[in-house]
């Protein structure tokens, strides 16, 4: 079972996603990114963050530890935005621990140019994805990070954030254990993932055992808002259900076609020329975030 923690002390909130999280130090001295039962997100991305994380774990990917936070609201009184003092006070009680990573780096587009990924490292992260249903891991936001940055110990590739995973759990009536997604835009699809030799590896792993192991980690609270009136076992009865029915069809969905940079950078020129058609000339010569004109963009692509 996750360990258990009392938020300390408040060091500072997280605004680079949308649901503003903070780290805060522990009563175990350890210091955790918590996520919160009040965020605009709710408890049902808590839930995907345990299943997809500790699924993760037990498949040998690197992914930071979580805890589950206690949490006070006048740890962190010395908060001054209102907006941020409301989600403390909405989440009062048991919240959702990550442990910091410091010095961390965020695996971006530019980082992906010269940081090398084993094709069946690629492939194994890509097949958890893809059997999650996590479709924001993208060139754009990886929600992969690299650490150690520093010292003897050569930098890895670690997995966090899989809140939006799990998407089948916002309309159970509608979940199909078959249904593939668009990975083409994967951050990891540049590496030639080996999702064959991945499948082949990780899907007899994933028991229907082990899945009611990693369920039975999600605090019932965060289970008991289902429509229907359904108890939290049923609700993680459904998940190891759908998850198990979902390894044994990983034929239906495995995903094997991935564009290379060129094509995903000719696509995303497209993309900004059809944009740029039909708009009046004084638009055109509006300057980018970065201050150059837009007409100096043309054929300009960002991408790893």
């Amino acid at each position: 079972m996750l360990r258990e923690v009392n938020a300390t002390r408040y060091v500072t909130p997280l605004r680079s996603g949308g649901s503003v999280p903070g780290v805060f130090e522990a009563d175990d001295l350890g210091t955790y990114v918590v996520k919160f039962t009040g965020s605009a997100q709710g408890r049902k991305a808590l839930v995907a963050e345990v299943i997809v994380g500790e699924l993760a774990r037990a498949l040998g990917l690197r992914f930071p530890e979580l805890v589950l936070v206690h949490f006070d609201p006048a740890v962190a009184d010395s908060e001054p935005h209102q907006e941020v003092r409301d989600l403390h006070a909405a989440s009062a009680g048991v919240n959702l621990g990550m442990d910091f990573l410091p010095g961390a780096r965020d695996f971006t587009p530019e980082v992906a140019k010269t940081f090398r990924v084993d094709p069946l490292e690629a492939g194994r992260i890509v097949w958890l994805d893809a059997l999650t249903a996590n479709v924001d891991r993208t060139v754009h936001s990886s929600n992969l990070m690299i650490w150690p940055t520093s010292g003897t110990v050569p930098a890895r590739l670690w997995l966090i954030d899989h809140g939006a995973a799990l998407i089948f759990h916002h309309r159970w009536d509608g979940a199909d254990p078959e249904k593939s997604y668009d990975f083409r835009h994967h951050a990891l699809g540049h590496y030639a993932p080996d999702v064959r030799a991945a499948d082949a590896e990780l899907a007899p792993r994933v028991t229907e055992e082990l899945l009611r192991t990693i369920v039975a980690e999600v605090p019932d609270a965060w289970l008991a808002h289902e429509p229907g009136a359904l108890s939290p076992g049923e609700v993680r009865d459904a998940y190891v259900a759908h998850l198990h029915a979902r390894v044994r069809a990983s034929a239906a969905w495995l995903p094997t076609d991935f564009p290379t940079r060129e094509e995903l950078a000719a696509e995303e020129a497209r993309r900004a020329a059809k944009t740029r058609q039909g708009r009046p000339n004084w638009l055109k010569q509006v300057p980018d975030l970065h201050g150059k004109p837009a007409a100096e963009q043309d054929g300009a692509v960002h991408l790893g």
